[in-house]
């Protein structure tokens, strides 16, 4: 390989870093860019699936993820005046991975992890506090424009990967339209020391209701009970001051468990949401990974699992191209697979999902608590929900196309 051959990746989240790790761990020369001084305290992604596990054990992340992250074999969906509705059991899918559960981890506690093992090879460099400005591209490669802590500078590559969020520069620069749209209710969340468990919620929970749904995850804390996250929809005409307000939290926590209060909360905060695919996964020497390729409502847990899966599937036929194993169309293959994955299942299932949540008309709120009912009584077809939900099929989906 060239001396001068590299791979340029903005964004130094989850994403772009496990990009840069599965290259780097091939020997491949990969400098991240990053604008902020140092990793990120995200709290809104924290659910990692089944095969999000299996991509990154190979890796050597997977281990240290489950010392600190909280094993959900179970799960529920729960109507907030009827009580449970079903609780799934991923044990189902005990013959399909060795990991049948949820693991819940916020990603801020997964970017030391893989940044750690950055750091420990020769080939990979993050540079914090440096923006993305633009690139241009040529014959032979691509140069990217950069502002550091010295100032403007020019970085020289073979490959640029945008892994630079949902308002991606690398996208736009690449002049590549993010198609779909953005819902017109904002999400709240809202991190409760309360523990949840004594009012009957599994550790992770969809509470179907038409006027405020909640989706509840407990999450690893300083000690027990853990952390508790509800993300619930918010009403188009409520001000930002009002929902990060303490009296909203309140009212929603004893909203959904039955009064009581005053709950200890230790983390309010609001968010636009979006469902848009970018039109390509690839344009000329740029590639999309993550956010900057695709988004979603939060609800099933796919937004950042998705994105992993983006990343490995991505580094692991950048680094065959880079070795010269193989040629430039093997990247095409890359945007067919995760760009197909991501549409037939992330974007389906997750307004689905939402719009399942919010169902107003009791006849056919009844039906829905009734199918999913009958689903869960039979073994089979329990079993073939929890491939969709769990994200089994949308890997096995992806790794069929050619």
């Amino acid at each position: 390989m060239h001396r001068n051959m590299r791979v340029i990746i903005a964004g130094g989240g989850p994403v772009g870093l496990i990009v840069a790790l599965v290259l780097a761990r091939n020997e491949v020369p990969v400098t991240v860019l990053e604008a902020e001084p140092g990793l990120t305290h995200d709290l809104r992604a924290g659910t990692f699936h089944p095969p999000t596990l299996e991509l990154l054990a190979p890796l050597g992340i997977t281990a240290p993820m489950l010392e600190s992250g909280i094993r959900v074999p179970r799960w529920q969906w729960r109507d907030r005046t009827a009580g449970l509705i079903v609780e799934w059991d991923l044990g189902l899918i005990a013959g399909d991975t060795p990991y049948p559960y949820r693991l819940h981890l916020e990603q801020h506690r997964l970017t030391p992890i893989v940044l750690s093992m950055l750091r420990a090879l020769p080939h990979a460099e993050v540079r914090f506090g440096t923006r993305f400005d633009g690139f241009r591209e040529h014959a032979d490669g691509i140069r990217v424009e950069a502002t550091g802590t010295h100032g403007p500078e020019a970085i020289d590559g073979t490959w640029l990967v945008g892994a630079d969020g949902g308002r991606s520069s690398v996208r736009k620069a690449a002049g590549i339209e993010f198609e779909g749209f953005t819902w017109p209710e904002r999400f709240s969340v809202i991190s409760t020391t309360c523990d949840l468990a004594r009012y009957g919620y599994a550790d992770n929970a969809y509470v179907a209701d038409p006027d405020q749904w909640v989706a509840v995850f407990r999450m690893p804390d300083a000690g027990p009970p853990g952390l508790w996250r509800m993300t619930s929809p918010v009403a188009e005409a409520a001000s930002e001051s009002d929902v990060l307000s303490e009296g909203y939290a309140q009212d929603l926590l004893a909203r959904f468990l039955g009064g009581g209060g005053p709950f200890a909360v230790t983390h309010k905060s609001i968010y636009s949401v979006h469902q848009r695919v970018a039109r390509a996964f690839r344009r000329g020497r740029v590639l999309l990974a993550g956010d900057a390729a695709h988004v979603n409502n939060p609800l099933g847990g796919f937004g950042l699992n998705s994105g992993i899966h983006d990343a490995v599937n991505l580094g692991e036929k950048l680094a065959r191209v880079m070795r010269g194993e193989a040629g430039a169309d093997l990247l095409d293959l890359y945007e067919r697979q995760r760009r197909t994955a991501n549409l037939e299942y992330v974007q389906e299932i997750s307004i689905r999902n939402k719009q399942n949540l919010e169902v107003r008309d009791p006849a056919e709120k009844a039906r829905r608590a009734a199918q999913l009912r009958a689903v869960a009584a039979d073994a089979r077809a329990a079993r073939d929900y929890l491939l969709n939900s769990s994200m089994i099929n949308s890997i096995r989906r992806a790794n069929a196309i050619a």
